[in-house]
């Protein structure tokens, strides 16, 4: 079994995380934006390690991401309790219907619109970051950019932190390949009305360069939680 595997959307995320990277097995790769290219992408990165015989022994989603106001602030690092499709569903005249709730098979696939993060990865990235806002994490596939969808956001899951655009692609993936799954994000902007003046990037990236050495987990750590 090799190393971790931390998948970002773009190469300045992942040129952020290998600045601050420890340990050199840890595997640091772009997959591009959105849940579906996340979720293919990781899917067929753990396919190829497995068949190489070499599989990675967990699989982290980082980058930035848009924070709830009061709950995880510009320059914080976020870790994910969950990660939650919050987009994949039906609109109702009642309001929205999370995919779990319309009676489809999801047991089937061994998911649902609500993937945990696996909690001795969690305890590990805890334990290496105690500053870190610990709370769910939504998968969108359109960022949200309005109050009036803000609000319906927070009404439907109140204690999500932070809203991101990968995490629950990779989460499906690494659940398919029994592969253990956490999600570490840096906050670049509140979640609300568009306002691109309002990012702030270079923080975030910095602050994913800080949260990097996390990610230097070793077998042996990992076990001891385990046991």
């Amino acid at each position: 079994m090799t190393g971790l595997l931390v998948v970002t959307a773009v190469p300045a995320e992942a040129d952020a995380v290998r600045a601050g990277l420890t340990d050199p097995t840890v595997t640091v790769a772009p997959i591009g934006v959105g849940p579906a290219v996340a979720g293919a992408a990781t899917a067929r990165l753990l396919a190829l390690a497995e068949a190489a015989g070499r599989p990675y022994r967990a699989v982290v989603s980082a980058g930035v991401a848009g924070g709830f106001t009061g709950r995880a602030e510009v320059g914080d690092t976020v870790l994910g309790t969950a990660s939650i499709a919050a987009d994949l569903g039906a609109e109702s005249p009642d309001g929205f219907i999370p995919v779990d709730e319309l009676g489809m098979p999801l047991a089937l696939l061994g998911v649902g619109g609500v993937v945990r993060a696996d909690p001795v990865l969690l305890a590990t990235l805890r334990a290496a970051l105690p500053a870190a806002t610990i709370g769910p994490v939504l998968t969108v596939s359109t960022v949200t950019g309005t109050a009036a969808s803000t609000e319906e956001l927070r009404g439907r899951h109140p204690e999500a932190v932070a809203e991101a655009m990968e995490g629950y692609g990779v989460a499906v993936a690494a659940a398919q390949a029994g592969v253990p799954f956490a999600e570490l994000r840096t906050i670049s902007n509140p979640i609300g009305p568009r306002d691109r003046g309002a990012w702030r990037l270079r923080e975030a990236l910095t602050a994913l360069t800080a949260a990097a050495p996390a990610f230097a987990l070793t077998a042996t750590e990992e076990d001891g939680l385990r046991a």
